[in-house]
């Protein structure tokens, strides 16, 4: 590491999230998606330009999709985005009933994974292709 960032970094503090930009297709489709599925609530946009919807995910900061990305692009299953449910049990119930495949890390279908420290876990795709976990570590808070 450089030596003069290095300096820098410990004497500063941390850098917080602020918002994670995820390319679309189809912004109508996503966000219909994301609003509906995670419940995400959107916020207000400054550029108005029918190109961006922007979500709040709390103190985590805010979610921004964008209009624009190519379609059939494969997404690798470890570069992914996580949210925490407090029942994991009811949020497959949901992906069921809106006939959303998910599978555990492994790869078997309509099973959670089980972490080491009991969190449950399970992975789906949006409508362009990223990876979701969606997890309950969330009740072990």
């Amino acid at each position: 590491m450089n030596k003069s960032i290095a300096q820098t970094a410990s004497k500063t503090e941390s850098a917080t999230l602020n918002h994670i930009a995820v390319y679309v297709s189809d912004l109508e489709k996503s966000s219909y998606f994301y609003e509906k599925l995670l419940n995400l609530q959107k916020i207000e946009e400054p550029f108005k330009d029918g190109r961006h919807v922007w979500f709040s995910l709390g103190a985590a900061g805010q979610m921004h999709l964008i209009q624009g990305a190519k379609t059939n692009i494969p997404h690798d299953k470890n570069e992914h985005l996580c949210f925490s449910v407090s029942s994991i049990t009811d949020f497959m119930a949901k992906l069921d009933e809106q006939k959303i495949s998910y599978i555990n890390w492994e790869g078997t279908a309509k099973a959670p994974t089980i972490r080491v420290d009991g969190v449950k876990q399970i992975y789906f795709q949006d409508p362009d292709g990223h990876w979701l976990e969606v997890n309950d570590q969330r009740k072990f808070q």
